[in-house]
């Protein structure tokens, strides 16, 4: 009897399939030996590939008439699984051996976040956090982005892909000021921008309010999986609802997610380094205004967060104190070594 053989199905958008990350390290903990296949968005597909025990990568490129299901149908009719994992519901699952299937389907799951989604499917007591593994390659990249210099290192993802759940520029460049002035909470530290490529017109001006000396330039620059890697190097992120908040948490970087027109109870960062803040409105009552249309919004609808109620919860907010103790621990020790 060979090792057991897992299809694990998962999401195309990025911050879905980092959301179901924990899921899967679940599985690779309690199945060591396992082999396990992932089907998923051409975008994420790169997170997948530091996961100990994933053998094969299947990325699906979306095709009109459900095409790439029928691809992933001919890429897995022929294996005999042992467990199918399919978090897209998909007639897929259903149509290729299985000895045993998990297929989310259920409306009472809908409700929960997605990380208790995934709990839920397998009726885990306790929802795993999202993870992420990372190859040499990719952990090389993100120190070729942010090398060991000492000192901290904020990470901002000041980019969505929608503009209506995009905090202002200006606010951004306020907290990155405030942060790192010699009175703020990460004092001289070097400032991580980041954002996918086509959102670089919402993240450059960010850049370029910091000082050339403490910028780092991390703009439609590698894959997602490299991206988490530089991230990972960071000592905090701040940044809007999206792919790359996901993927700062899933890295273990204390991570504060900023929200308005979205769901923090279905997609809040996930893990005990994270939080997030909101506007005072809720997202039905963003849009609640006469000719709105999210396909022709040209605007923020996220004015009424204000910097100062970014700032407050920063100051409350443990991981990141934790970090700036251990800096100035690691600072103080060395000077009397020195």
């Amino acid at each position: 009897m060979g090792p057991m053989k897992i299809l694990f199905i998962t999401a195309t958008r990025l911050g879905d399939a980092i959301l179901s990350t924990g899921l899967l390290d679940y599985m690779l903990r309690a199945w060591p030996q396992a082999r396990v296949t992932v089907a998923c968005g051409t975008l994420p597909s790169s997170i997948f590939e530091g996961f100990p025990n994933v053998v094969k990568i299947i990325p699906m490129k979306k095709k009109s008439m459900n095409g790439h299901w029928v691809d992933l149908w001919k890429h897995t009719v022929g294996t005999r699984w042992d467990m199918v994992v399919d978090l897209r519901n998909s007639a897929v699952s259903r149509l290729i051996f299985a000895k045993k299937r998990y297929v989310f389907g259920a409306r009472k799951g809908e409700a929960l976040h997605k990380v208790e989604q995934a709990a839920y499917l397998m009726k885990l007591d306790e929802p795993p956090a999202p993870k992420l593994h990372f190859t040499d390659a990719q952990k090389k990249f993100g120190k070729d982005l942010i090398p060991e210099f000492g000192g901290m290192v904020l990470a901002v993802g000041p980019s969505a892909n929608w503009i209506g759940k995009t905090w202002p520029a200006e606010n951004y460049i306020q907290v990155i000021k405030r942060l790192t002035a010699t009175d703020g909470l990460m004092p001289g530290a070097r400032v991580a921008v980041f954002a996918a490529p086509g959102e670089e017109e919402q993240a450059r001006p960010v850049l370029e309010s910091v000082p050339p000396n403490r910028r780092i330039d991390g703009i439609a620059k590698g894959n997602p999986a490299e991206v988490g890697a530089a991230i990972a190097r960071c000592d905090l992120y701040i940044g809007n609802d999206s792919g790359l908040m996901h993927t700062a948490a899933a890295a273990g970087v204390p991570t504060l997610g900023l929200f308005g027109p979205s769901y923090p109870h279905l997609y809040a960062p996930w893990g005990d380094n994270t939080a997030y803040v909101t506007t005072p409105e809720t997202y039905d009552e963003l849009i609640d205004f006469e000719g709105y249309d999210a396909k022709t919004l040209d605007r923020s609808l996220m004015q009424t967060l204000t910097p100062q109620k970014v700032l407050d919860a920063l100051g409350q907010f443990d991981p990141l104190l934790n970090r700036v103790s251990m800096h100035l621990y690691g600072e103080s020790k060395a000077s009397c070594e020195s």
